[in-house]
């Protein structure tokens, strides 16, 4: 994921958990320690869309949805898969087979995130870093089977602050660049669900 994405990432994030919509592209930078241009290149076209409103001293997250759905058509989440296997267990004892220090992410994390699922699932997606990346191989040997149904993505320096799963804008995003039949009934609770919180 690039720097650009951890930030619009960011901007969501503080959105549905604290209301927050005000920031600065100084505090911005300080936080995730990256450049000022980079923060800046970060808002340029989210800016000309509007989602984003500039003044002299900060800037303001005008429009939620248009941020969110501008970065989950741009997001490359086939890009970041670092491994993919096939294990032939049900849903549930894969996730419980899945390292510690890895985020759950996808159907995964929506399941915990929303009351109840919409729908089952077959595809477990999840994050890992290089270090757990071994364990990960080794719970899940490589498969020489076509259709895979454990995806291993990269892991992004940041994304561990936010905590075990990937957060619901995150959770979005990803689902919303899935083919499965029953993405669309995930992404359409999830929606629902940051509508509520921002309502």
């Amino acid at each position: 994921m690039k720097k650009i994405e951890t930030i619009w990432h960011h901007l969501l994030y503080q959105a549905l958990t604290e209301k927050k919509f005000k920031h600065t592209q100084k505090d911005l930078a300080k936080n995730f320690g990256y450049s000022l241009s980079t923060v800046n290149h970060a808002l340029s076209v989210p800016t000309q869309l509007g989602a984003v409103r500039k003044t002299a001293k900060f800037f303001v997250l005008a429009d939620f949805d248009k941020l969110l759905y501008y970065w989950a058509s741009v997001r490359n989440l086939e890009r970041d898969i670092v491994y993919q296997t096939t294990l032939a267990e049900p849903i549930a004892q894969i996730e419980g087979l899945i390292p510690s220090g890895t985020i759950y992410a996808a159907y995964s994390a929506a399941k915990k995130i929303l009351p109840e699922p919409p729908t089952d699932y077959s595809k477990v997606y999840f994050y890992s870093d290089e270090r757990i990346l071994k364990d990960v191989k080794r719970r899940f040997p490589q498969s020489q089977t076509k259709e895979a149904n454990i995806f291993v993505l990269k892991m992004p320096e940041t994304m561990p602050r936010y905590g075990k799963i990937t957060t619901l804008p995150q959770t979005f995003v990803d689902i919303w660049n899935l083919h499965d039949w029953y993405a669309k009934d995930f992404i359409k609770n999830l929606e629902e669900k940051m509508h509520g919180i921002l309502s």
